[in-house]
């Protein structure tokens, strides 16, 4: 249960190591790219921009209490309150870019709400919102064992998480100091983070990354169903991106990159008490969910 009152808890050094990298990030590209992604009429996927009105993976949020983990400078969300949802709160970490996103959503009077926070930790009431959904941001920011969790606890029965992350592949395929390629260089068996230094300022970030039937079991011993899975690759006209770079356009056309995952919070079986309503997880699962997030303090 997260800290609600008083003192906060101490953030994990990756958390803050990447709270570092992302005050950079906002610095050299998207405070600066911020704008043209709140004003954008189409809703797009990623870093390939691939559309939504092509791919159709999101729900419909209409009237929807909807919490982004790790938003960023919040242009999704902005998105999705112009599609209807009731309430947009984006959860971030980086004062820099709740910055950008405070001013975007001044200029845009869209009406987002925006706390800093680990999306790990999340100091808001349990079964709060309707949809939890991060696009590169907690899912994979944050420990897959500890947000995941967190997202069903913030979720009403029959909620829904959605998520994009890194492709399996393209990260098996990612040395330390060079962009992704055609030759596995990672194993997958027990992975579960990498740390890298950036080479032009020297920082250092972590991303978590999960396989694909851990990422399985972890959803549903922490009470999702599967309602979608999208492998998504570069589209043919899809050029390098100009800040993004570790990913050649040309290996995303062949491998995708990025994976989009869709899930539904099992509802309440009837007979069951009203304390039942917070998201629980099984002895077993309970189990496995700990030991994992133990190994990253």
């Amino acid at each position: 249960m997260p800290e609600e009152q008083g003192k906060p808890a101490r953030l994990p050094a990756y958390v803050v190591r990447n709270r570092a990298a992302w005050t950079t990030s906002n610095e050299q590209y998207t405070a600066g790219s911020a704008r043209d992604s709140w004003a954008a009429k189409r809703i797009t996927w990623g870093v390939w921009k691939v559309p939504e009105d092509e791919i159709k993976v999101l729900p419909d949020v209409r009237g929807l209490d909807i919490i982004e983990l790790g938003c960023g400078t919040a242009y999704f969300g902005a998105w999705l309150k112009r599609l209807g949802a009731r309430r947009v709160v984006g959860i971030d970490v980086t004062p820099a870019q709740l910055a950008t996103a405070r001013e975007m959503n001044t200029e845009f009077g869209l009406g987002l709400e925006f706390i800093e926070a680990n999306a790990e930790n999340v100091p808001l009431p349990s079964a709060s919102f309707d949809l939890a959904f991060s696009e590169y941001g907690a899912s994979i920011w944050c420990d897959p064992y500890k947000w995941i969790p967190e997202a069903a606890r913030l979720l009403r029965p029959g909620g829904e998480l959605l998520f994009m992350r890194n492709s399996t592949l393209e990260i098996l395929c990612s040395p330390d100091e060079d962009v992704v390629g055609e030759k596995l260089i990672r194993p997958q068996k027990g992975m579960h983070h990498n740390t890298w230094e950036d080479e032009e300022d020297g920082g250092k970030s972590t991303v978590f990354h999960i396989s694909g039937s851990e990422q399985f079991k972890l959803l549903r011993d922490t009470g999702f169903e599967l309602l979608d899975f999208r492998e998504i690759f570069a589209p043919a006209d899809a050029v390098d991106h100009p800040y993004y770079k570790w990913t050649p356009v040309e290996w995303a056309k062949k491998w995708p990159n990025e994976e989009i995952w869709r899930a539904r919070l099992r509802r309440v079986r009837k007979g069951r008490s009203s304390s039942a309503l917070s998201p629980t997880l099984s002895p077993a699962g309970r189990g496995r969910v700990q030991r994992r997030a133990n190994k990253e303090r």
